[in-house]
């Protein structure tokens, strides 16, 4: 997916949803409230805030995603907004959300941005976000809005740069544990994305683990994605 050379956006004043600015992310049903051309609206949005609480700066903006279909074409429209407004972006490709986390300061961000439905059944999907290494919610997730419904953008020539940061992550997370025992531990992923890591992570940091539902596949073929959920 090309996010320089993607297909033009939507008229975002008309058809970016309102109900999907919720109180901690954006989140919505693919194709009827969420498409590229949302995404690209909510990049440029974000990328303008940014600009807006760094003036005279040039913002880095890591972003990741999860591994569900829709996932890579949101980016690509995420991205593409993004860059237009004079924001770099560090693509991750696909992670856990607390990946991305890691990964705003690893790779010394400005922002994190994740592309992810979380718990959610998979035709819904979504974008969670950070800046200056807090959460983006409440207010600013409406000023996001806001910028959108005026077209108060800024405008600018970002770079794209694309790290791996799975294998420093499972690394520096695994170093963390110091186990006294035996562990054996039967991980269920539910075929999300942390199936990408989990395993591997685990057993770096000594356990003895069983997978379960370890492939990576955002259709969720076995259970619904929400743990909490039989």
């Amino acid at each position: 997916m090309n996010e320089r050379n993607g297909p033009a956006p939507l008229d975002a004043r008309m058809h970016t949803p309102e109900h999907i600015f919720r109180e901690y992310d954006i989140r919505g049903i693919v194709g009827e409230d969420l498409d590229p051309g949302v995404a690209e609206a909510v990049g440029r949005a974000y990328g303008s805030e940014l600009r807006a609480r760094l003036p005279g700066s040039r913002p880095r903006v890591v972003v990741g995603e999860d591994n569900r279909p829709s996932s890579p074409s949101l980016r690509a429209g995420l991205v593409r907004g993004l860059l237009s407004t004079g924001c770099d972006v560090v693509r991750l490709g696909t992670v856990p959300t607390p990946v991305t986390y890691f990964s705003e300061y690893r790779y010394a961000a400005d922002g994190a941005v994740q592309i992810t439905g979380s718990h959610n059944p998979p035709e819904y999907n979504g974008i969670k976000m950070t800046m200056g290494k807090g959460s983006v919610y409440g207010d600013t997730i409406r000023e996001l809005l806001r910028r959108i419904r005026t077209g108060d953008m800024a405008a600018g020539e970002g770079r794209l740069e694309t790290v791996d940061p799975l294998l420093v992550y499972t690394v520096d997370v695994a170093a963390r544990f110091r186990l006294t025992r035996t562990v054996k531990a039967v991980v269920d992923c539910g075929n999300g994305a942390g199936s990408v890591v989990a395993v591997e992570l685990l057993r770096l940091a000594g356990l003895e683990v069983v997978p379960l539902y370890c492939e990576s596949d955002g259709t969720f073929p076995n259970h619904h994605p929400d743990p909490t959920v039989d």
